[in-house]
Order: C-alpha cells, then structure tokens, then sequence
C-alpha cells in the first residue's frame, strides 16, 4: 500500500509510520530540553505514550509519580510500589494480570512494563507502559523509549554543564581584567585633570562604561554591535595613554552588527594585540579591526604590526597548557569552540618581529546565541 503525499510524492505505510514515529519522538524532545522535570516530563508524557502504543503512560522517580497519562488512572497509587526494582536496580518489570488488578470492566489496564530511566550509571526514574498484558515487542519498545529518554537527559545536563563552563569561563576572564590597565588608565585620567578637566571627566565616562559593560551581570551572548562599543571604550582609554603610538583602523560591516556573539569575545582580542604586540616595542603600532559579512558567517579578525610571538608559546595558550595569557585568548578560544564547534576556533598567525593575526568564523544565526539570554 502507498500513500500520496500532500506534495505529490508517493510513501509507503513503513515510511509514513517511520516519520510519524519521529515526529512524535521530536514533539516530546522539546519537552525534555531541561532534563528530567516534572515540568517536562509532564509535557512529553503524550508523546511518549503514542511512541509505546498504549492506553496509559507513567512516568516516576524514586519518590513519587510525576505524570500519569491516559486511561485508568485510579492505578496510579500502586505504581510506586510496581516499579521499585526498576527504581533500586535498573530492571525492566513485566507485570500481568495478577500484579496489576483491577475490577473495572472498562478499564484497560491489565498489565504494564516498567523500564529504568539510567543516566551516567545513575537512575533517574522510570517509563511505565500500562494497558493489555505486555507482549515481547512492547517490552523491548518500553526499553527503547526508556533509553532514548535517557539520552535526552544527558544531553540537557551536557547543555547545562557547558552553560556553567561557559560562566565560569567568564568570571574567570573578569577577573583577569589587567590591573595594571586600570591603574593605567586612571594615572592617564589624572594627568589630564589639571591640563584639560574636560577630557579627563569624558575619559572618566568612558572607564566607567567600559568597567560597567566587562563586570556586568546577565546573559553570555551580546551583539557585535555591543561588543564594539566597548572596543571603542577601551581604545579610548589606551589612546590617552598612548597618543600618537596608538594607530587604530576599524573595518566594519554594517550587516554583522546584530549578529549575536559570546559576550566578552572581542575586546580581549585588541586588547592583546595592545599590550602583547604594540606595548613592548618602541615606536608607534597599527591595529586594524575587521568584521567582514560572508553571507551566511560573519569573520571576526585583530591584526596588529607589533613584536609577534613564537607560534608554538601562542599553541600552548590555547591547549592550556600555559597560563601566560592574562588578556584571554585561550579564554575566548575555549568559549567559542564550546558554543560553535572546533571551526569556531581562534586562527592565530603570528612569528616573532612579525606581528600577530588573530581570527575567528561563526554562523550569523546560532541555536545556542539567539535562545540564550
């Protein structure tokens, strides 16, 4: 037998029930973006009900039952007590007519599959198909949802346990915010008030924004519109210091500016090539700042014509093997890749009395970036 699709095309009964499977599977996914909740356990019990084919559903932990779906639910008092060797020992329990009793003419329920929900070896709760006494298919089904369930759990703690690494990724980069710039900047601040009280107060507007923004509590995701203007901030305040040695060259795209980036992703980048490539050297230092639109990505790169570094030191920073790097390269290059993938990797060029490169690539729109915060 085939069906016609809605778009013309042709499938048969096996790929129709294939999709509908997977689209089930997918509407109860959502639902368990945020782990093992009640919340979402309660959402998704439909879904996984129609995936095990029976007439109730339920789904438990070790203290209670968290949802009861479908027919019969005067049988949910008894399901704690049902399923205690699928919650003490990860077993998948069978049960018929004579564990599950029942003196309702009408109901369906006379039998039911208890199958563990185990993440990392730990037993989260259990998957309860109940309904006519269980057949071999339904019990190895039950087993199956149980597992996917399961999966899906896991990815949401991985999801939740990168979110942490990426925040403590970011208390760590505040803190590493150069005491020697603040100090810096507030001495430039000083030597201007006497000479010129109006740029000392508007270098002190700007140390104050700049602080605001990189000490700020919130989301780990801004836009590069926002991430530039903290730039400027900073060039601002390192151009007071620096005068005339301080060259720098912003090239923007205006199509990138909404785009949404980690937080925190760009400043540290010109601020390295400030303080590692131009400060050392004598002389005045050019830094050129590009955001370039490439259709569906957007380029991020910082390039200065200071002093350079060996390659393998700047290897060594982003395998973290070396704590040298105050300013944040590894800091970034860590958060970049745990957002966007290792394509999303810093790219450095850089050899010694070479000056330094240093780029990056991520997609305009980003699952991740635009559901965050």
């Amino acid at each position: 037998m085939w069906w016609r699709s809605r778009r013309g095309g042709f499938i048969s009964v096996t790929e129709q029930a294939t999709f509908e499977t997977l689209h089930t599977a997918s509407l109860a996914g959502r639902h368990l973006a945020d782990g093992f909740t009640d919340e979402g356990c309660e959402r998704a019990a439909p879904y996984l009900r129609a995936m095990l084919g029976t007439p109730a559903l339920a789904i438990c932990d070790a203290a209670s039952v968290i949802v009861w779906d479908g027919e019969g639910d005067h049988h949910l008092s008894q399901v704690i007590d049902q399923a205690e060797r699928a919650l003490t020992r990860g077993e998948t329990v069978v049960l018929g007519p004579e564990q599950v009793t029942c003196s309702g003419a009408e109901c369906p329920v006379r039998g039911a599959v208890i199958a563990p929900v185990v993440v990392d070896e730990r037993i989260v709760g259990a998957i309860a198909g109940y309904g006519p006494p269980a057949s071999a298919g339904l019990v190895r089904a039950a087993g199956e949802v149980a597992t996917w369930v399961a999966t899906q759990v896991e990815v949401a703690d991985l999801s939740f346990e990168r979110t942490r690494a990426m925040e403590a990724e970011l208390r760590a980069l505040r803190a590493q915010i150069s005491p020697h710039f603040i100090y810096n900047s507030l001495a430039a601040i000083a030597s201007f008030v006497r000479t010129e009280p109006e740029r000392a107060r508007e270098l002190l507007l700007e140390f104050a924004d700049f602080t605001r923004y990189a000490l700020r509590r919130g989301g780990t995701f801004t836009t590069v519109s926002e991430e530039l203007h903290n730039v400027e901030r900073y060039l601002v305040l390192e151009q007071a210091r620096f005068g005339d040695r301080l060259d720098i060259n912003l090239r923007i795209a205006p199509e990138v500016l909404p785009v949404r980036v980690p937080y925190l992703a760009i400043q540290p980048l010109v601020e390295n090539a400030v303080r590692h490539g131009l400060a050392p050297q004598e002389g005045p230092g050019h830094v050129v700042l590009t955001a370039t639109d490439l259709g569906t990505d957007v380029e991020i790169s910082v390039e200065d014509d200071g002093v350079g570094a060996e390659p393998e030191v700047i290897r060594k920073v982003l395998d973290g093997q070396s704590r040298s790097d105050s300013v944040g390269l590894g800091n970034v290059d860590a958060r970049l890749r745990q957002v966007y993938g290792e394509d999303a990797a810093l790219v450095v060029e850089t050899a010694p009395s070479a000056g330094m490169k240093v780029s990056f690539r991520v997609p305009k729109y980003s699952p991740a970036a635009d559901a965050a915060p």
